[in-house]
């Protein structure tokens, strides 16, 4: 399996700062804990060939809100071992991850530090012509950092990846519970939906093509919580050096509620195996 294809193989839960988006008139808001988006271009789906790997994935936003926007930079260096082991036929996939966060919000001086640590594990199976499918069950830990969500997270992924003739056609989607619904802060915490969608093809060393993510929180028992939301889409472009691949992207919001704003955010993500299982028989990039 080239770098290329461990990219579209790899699978990362990330967390993101804890931005107050919402208008003044409501109540403190918390939003997804999972960064939407931090997923497409991957292929979250497919198991990866047994060994160790690197990857990250560093975005910048800007929200649109009046007189001043909101900023954001987020950082999710991870580690993923896909082990040898096989549990009802799939491959066992442990994840660690350690988010890095920057943010600014309406104008405010930036405030940084690193966030909440996840610890995951997913099972991935193949299910045959080019079909794969994978679930993820993991948690954040609690976190003494001011400047994100510190309430622990369970966390649900269900991914589908279709990885033949190039492609790489994927729906990944979460469902995350928070353990306590409101902080002492007065954040009110929902249980939450993310879908990460890519379909890109690769043409040699080179990736490209659209990608798309929504996130909403699910109806509560809160009457003054008032529910986020938002849908994104745009394009991503790839080049796989062997054995370090690279992938940068571009999205926008094309609606939302209750974020007070449209976001637009560039990212860039690098993914370096660091120790591939060299006995294993390569698949197609």
């Amino acid at each position: 399996m080239t770098t290329a294809g461990l990219i579209r193989a790899i699978h990362v839960a990330a967390i993101s700062a804890s931005l107050t988006y919402g208008l003044a008139s409501i109540p403190v808001q918390a939003g997804s804990s999972a960064q939407p988006g931090q997923t497409v271009g991957q292929a979250p789906g497919a198991p990866l060939p047994i060994g160790l790997y690197f990857i990250d994935t560093s975005s910048f936003g800007s929200r649109e809100i009046t007189p001043r926007g909101t900023d954001s930079n987020i950082n999710l260096p991870s580690f993923i071992w896909a082990t040898p082991a096989e549990v009802v036929g799939g491959r066992l996939q442990l994840v660690v991850l350690q988010p890095i966060t920057a943010s600014s919000t309406r104008g405010a001086a930036y405030q940084s530090g690193f966030g909440q640590t996840l610890l995951a594990a997913q099972v991935a199976w193949k299910l045959g012509n080019n079909i794969n499918f994978s679930y993820l069950l993991g948690a954040y830990l609690p976190s003494e950092t001011k400047i994100v969500i510190q309430n622990p997270v369970l966390h649900q992924r269900f991914a589908i990846t279709y990885n033949g003739d190039g492609w790489n056609l994927t729906g990944n989607f979460l469902y995350g519970t928070f353990f306590d619904t409101r902080s002492a802060s007065g954040a009110f915490y929902p249980d939450f939906l993310n879908l990460d969608l890519t379909a890109t093809k690769h043409f040699g060393k080179w990736e490209i093509g659209p990608v798309a993510f929504g996130s909403t929180d699910l109806p509560t028992n809160n009457p003054s919580y008032a529910r986020q939301g938002q849908f994104a889409v745009g394009g991503l472009v790839g080049y796989n050096f062997g054995p370090v691949n690279l992938q940068a992207y571009v999205t926008r919001d094309v609606v939302q509620r209750n974020y007070a704003g449209l976001e637009t955010r560039g990212w860039l993500r690098v993914t370096v195996p660091i120790y591939p299982d060299k006995g294993e028989t390569p698949e197609p990039s």
